[in-house]
């Protein structure tokens, strides 16, 4: 099952999945290319599924991590595939700890 399963986040859906302000996931957007969310006409961002694995990646490095800007670039650019891995760790083990607690809450 995907993670992400909408075609598209509003920036307010995303800011609010990982605990950021809004102004966050914006400067963000401007620090990190990877970031690339789609405008409609009236200029609303619209995340993509990527673009939410993105912004988590980033999230990890800036908020788990607790790198700065600067620090994150650099890790994307020189262990990118290494830091994906990480982060695909994390999301199973939150989706373990979400069932274990659904499960003791049925008990």
């Amino acid at each position: 099952m995907a993670k992400f399963e909408k075609l598209y986040y509003p920036i307010g859906e995303a800011a609010k999945y990982f605990g950021e302000e809004i102004s966050a996931i914006r400067y963000w957007e401007k620090q990190f290319p990877i970031l690339k969310p789609q405008k409609n006409s009236r200029g609303v961002r619209r995340f993509t599924a990527t673009d939410m694995e993105n912004l988590e990646t980033i999230h990890y490095l800036l908020r788990v991590k607790k790198l700065t800007i600067k620090g994150a670039k650099l890790e994307l650019a020189q262990n990118n595939e290494k830091v994906q891995g990480k982060v695909e760790i994390l999301r199973k083990l939150k989706m373990v700890h979400s069932l274990l607690e659904k499960i003791k809450n049925k008990l």
